[in-house]
């Protein structure tokens, strides 16, 4: 008679421990460990892979699950004190583990992948199981979506097919007859053999059934293995679609200045760009989401050391290269025009796939891929069904271009525009700036800085999130500052504009000709100094001044300078309004 007691150390590894001497015992992920003996945060047992290796391990490695242990000394046998179903998905998962892997080393994709998506579907099924929270219709039903998958997985793996009752538990063949073996035998081949069959079906019609679900879903996604970019079904339909990168370097004004008095440190200069046609990708014609395609790099100009000759350039560098005048977005427009890109090896490695339906569908049809820590980059405007529940309340922000007189220097500034939010009396609004999605917000945003231009062009996008209090007092402040070589030099002209017009509506879409203020740094942070200016051309039009008569007018302790300074602005918001009415 055997003897049965419970027993509440048998714990499943969670991390590879690999052993450090002749008395430790190596642990692989999943391994089962019998543990015999307790000692100050170390546990000493064996796994049941392996009993006769007895050792030492570290007690964080593991989790403490419940087992029975019925028999004793050599005929002692752990079982874990689990549903049936669920120890059988947890040796299945094992199971295919291993073959999943030889999948991978053979490179047989399609297959792999099967494998892949079915280890996804029994570990979340399993986890719904051991939750308890499912309501007992509910639980019968996926028991039976379990072993449906179970024994179809194993079909297509040349694996032994298990035989089951109608509710789907294992026959114990010692208490089972063989003719009732059999005829469960053939009832489950036959169901596995309709189920081959159907997914045969399927993926001859797949090519056709594309393109009708393509056509009939009202909004789409674009995943890349970073982001996630909401798309429309007009989005679909351009004639070429790309998928661009934008690199900025991070540090000196110029590499090659060792001049720690004058040196700036933090600036965000322009690197180069890499683009990519993804029109077929988005037409459904490339559909491999492990796939990695290559991006080619395309630089800026060379190094500002190169350009101002303190280093003779080699045959290394392409004569391709885009002018050193060139901005980031005049390059990508080449890049996008160009057939080929002279990349010398240097690019991004991504993978994309087309995944139809909302973020919500997404996020159910495709856990594998988009989980809650995707960062999900929403459009700029409205998609085509505004979903109910939808609150937005985005303002997006571009910083288009400027014209900044060089004055008395010989050459032209080096011109960092920085955005910030503020209220009516100077109080600058915290983490309300978000540079891209998956970002955390922030409460000044500084733009990429060209060398020595007097017109640059950044087009670079922010969008910016306030409360629908606080939008009404409210204004962008935009700073223009020279950094040159010398970190010390200050502010030297602003532009404001405030979120929400006289007549209550929002700002209005599209683009804005700000006047640039010159003053004294000081005054230029005071609000007081400059809110009950007019903050754009057509403003002061409408206010009785001339924006081209005199090249400079007084107004109060500030100069309209000769400067001008463009952004452009779209609101995505589903409480304010730019309708009057």
């Amino acid at each position: 008679m055997q003897d049965k007691h419970r027993e509440t150390e048998l714990p499943p590894s969670l991390y590879n421990y690999d052993a450090r001497g002749p008395d430790e015992l190596s642990l692989q992920i999943g391994d089962t460990v019998h543990i015999l003996e307790t000692y100050e945060g170390w546990y000493r047992g064996y796994t049941l892979r392996k009993k006769s290796k007895k050792g030492i391990f570290p007690a964080s490695y593991i989790h403490l699950k419940e087992a029975i242990v019925e028999g004793k000394g050599q005929h002692e046998t752990v079982i874990p004190n689990e549903l049936p179903l669920i120890q059988e998905v947890t040796t299945t998962l094992r199971e295919w583990s291993i073959i999943w892997r030889q999948l991978y080393v053979q490179d047989n994709r399609e297959m792999f992948r099967s494998v892949r998506n079915m280890i996804y579907d029994l570990i979340e099924w399993r986890s719904q199981i051991l939750s308890g929270t499912l309501p007992q219709d509910e639980l019968k039903e996926l028991k039976k979506k379990v072993t449906a998958k179970i024994d179809y997985g194993n079909r297509i793996l040349d694996l032994d097919l298990v035989v089951r009752d109608e509710d789907g538990n294992i026959l114990d063949p010692e208490l089972t007859s063989t003719i009732s073996l059999f005829r469960a035998h053939e009832i489950a081949s036959k169901q596995v053999e309709e189920r081959l069959q159907e997914e045969k079906s399927q993926k001859q019609n797949i090519d056709i059934n594309r393109q009708a679900k393509f056509a009939a879903t009202p909004s789409f996604a674009l995943f890349v293995n970073l982001k996630n970019v909401d798309l429309g079904s007009k989005d679909l339909k351009r004639e070429k679609i790309s998928f661009v990168c934008q690199i900025v370097r991070v540090g000196r004004m110029e590499l090659r200045d060792n001049n720690t008095r004058k040196l700036t440190s933090g600036l965000r200069r322009p690197f180069g760009v890499a683009v990519m046609d993804v029109t077929d990708i988005i037409n459904g014609k490339v559909d491999d989401e492990d796939k990695q395609h290559f991006i080619p790099f395309q630089p800026l100009a060379l190094d500002d050391a190169i350009r101002h000759k303190q280093l003779n350039i080699s045959s290394r560098f392409s004569p391709r290269v885009a002018g050193e005048n060139d901005f980031l977005q005049t390059v990508i427009n080449k890049v996008i025009a160009a057939k080929e890109v002279n990349h010398k090896g240097q690019g991004l490695w991504v993978t994309l796939k087309l995944l139809p339906g909302d973020i919500h569908q997404i996020r159910k049809e495709f856990p594998h891929l988009v989980d809650r820590s995707t960062a999900v980059a929403r459009k700029m405007g409205f998609p085509e069904i505004i979903m109910p529940g939808d609150v937005r309340n985005d303002i997006y922000v571009t910083l288009v271009q400027g014209d900044f007189d060089k004055g008395s220097k010989t050459t032209a500034k080096n011109v960092e525009v920085t955005v910030s939010v503020y209220d009516e009396d100077g109080k600058r609004l915290e983490s309300v700036i978000f540079p891209g999605a998956g970002d955390e917000a922030i409460s000044e945003y500084k733009s990429v800085i060209y060398y020595q231009v007097k017109q640059p062009r950044w087009f670079e996008t922010v969008k910016v999130a306030i409360p629908i209090e606080d939008v009404n007092r409210s204004h962008l402040r935009p700073l223009g500052l020279s950094q040159a070589k010398d970190k010390s030099e200050k502010i030297f002209a602003l532009a404001f504009v405030k979120l929400m017009r006289y007549d209550g509506t929002t700002l209005r879409d599209g683009e804005h000709d700000l006047i640039v203020y010159k003053a004294e740094a000081k005054k230029l942070e005071d609000a007081s100094t400059y809110l009950s200016l007019p903050s754009t051309k057509i403003e002061l039009e409408e206010k009785g001044h001339s924006a081209t008569g005199k090249s400079m007018q007084n107004l109060g302790s500030c100069t309209i300078s000769k400067d001008s300074f463009q952004i452009s602005t779209l609101v995505c918001s589903t409480k304010l309004t730019q309708n009057a009415g």
